[in-house]
């Protein structure tokens, strides 16, 4: 099969904007189920709000909430400013934010502690092979 370029990316684009289209104002729950056992457990929960981005992540352990991510957009761009992680009592551990390159690719991730303090910084470099 022979594919342009420029074909490519169209593709791609379709792609991803086929998985949001099918996201918009969903709910994914993830079950386990231990060997031997008839009782499902809840692992995972995914929100997504009405454009197809993720708004929340819950992870489950056996006690109850394990972690919690909120995910802050700015009006309808589909890139994420900032995300919030949440500990097994709900108490903010980190903050992160991001900054993106002219294509959308992230530039930087800012970490900071929940009192605003800077804790580390992340630069993300794109290269072909």
């Amino acid at each position: 099969m022979c594919c342009l370029a420029g074909e490519a990316v169209v593709l791609a684009q379709d792609d991803k904007t086929g998985k949001r289209e099918r996201k918009k104002n969903l709910v994914v729950r993830e079950w386990n189920q231990r060997q031997g056992s008839n009782t499902p457990y809840l692992d995972h929960i995914a929100t997504y709000d009405e454009l197809g981005r993720k708004t929340e992540e819950i992870e489950y352990a056996s006690y109850g909430q394990k972690k919690r991510v909120v995910y802050e957009y700015e009006g309808n761009s589909l890139k994420c400013l900032r995300e919030i992680e949440y500990d097994h009592n709900n108490h903010a551990t980190r903050i992160k934010k991001f900054e993106y390159n002219e294509d959308g690719t992230k530039a930087k991730q800012y970490n900071y502690k929940p009192n605003g303090k800077l804790e580390s910084t992340k630069t993300f470099e794109y290269t072909n092979k």
